[in-house]
C-alpha cells in the first residue's frame, strides 16, 4: 500500500508546482496558455498578502500532484466557499487514491472553516475527471455559464 500525504505547499515547492501546472496544461491541450513563471507563482502563493493557497500531494515521499485553491463568498449563503482552481495528479500515480485524498483534504478544510460550498470547474470533455467527481457525490451546475475577461479585453474594458 502506498503512503499518501497531503501537505501545505512551501516556497521551495514552486518549481515542482510549475512543472505540475505544465503537465496539467499539456493534458488539457493548452500548454501554450501557461504564462506564469516561478517568480510570479511564488509571489502569488507565498507572499504575505497571498489569497491563493497550494497543497502538495506526495506518494511515498515523492511529490506527484498539487491543488491550488482560494476562498470566495456566497451572498445567498452569507458564507465563504472554497474554490478549487487546479487539481492535478501525475498519470503514473492516478488510481492510487491521491486525487481523492487531495479533494477530501480540501473538503475537510471547507467544513472546518464553515464554508457553505466547495466548487470547481472541469472541461466538458474530461470524462475521467467527471466520472470521478460524480463518484464522490459532486453534481454539475449546468444552469451557470462561465464568463471571462482576459488580456486585451480585460484591459480595454477596465480603461473604457
Amino acid at each position: 500500500m502506498r503512503r499518501i500525504q497531503i501537505r501545505e505547499a512551501r516556497p521551495d515547492d514552486t518549481a515542482t508546482i510549475l512543472q505540475l501546472i505544465t503537465e496539467l496544461a499539456i493534458y488539457e491541450k493548452a500548454e501554450d496558455k501557461v504564462l506564469t513563471d516561478e517568480a510570479q507563482l511564488r509571489a502569488s502563493l507565498f507572499a504575505d498578502d497571498a489569497t491563493a493557497h497550494g497543497l502538495i500531494c506526495e506518494v511515498d515521499g515523492e511529490p506527484v500532484g498539487y491543488a491550488v485553491y482560494f476562498f470566495n463568498f456566497s451572498t445567498w449563503l452569507g458564507r465563504n466557499g472554497l474554490y478549487l482552481e487546479d487539481l492535478y495528479i501525475s498519470p503514473a500515480y492516478r488510481q492510487v487514491g491521491a486525487g481523492k485524498a487531495l479533494l477530501k483534504h480540501l473538503a475537510q478544510q471547507a467544513v472546518a472553516r464553515g464554508c457553505g460550498r466547495f466548487e470547481w470547474s472541469v472541461l466538458d470533455w474530461n470524462t475521467p475527471a467527471i466520472g470521478f467527481y460524480e463518484s464522490i457525490g459532486a453534481e454539475p451546475q449546468n444552469e451557470w455559464v462561465l464568463y471571462r475577461l482576459t488580456g486585451d479585453a480585460l484591459v480595454n474594458f477596465a480603461n473604457s
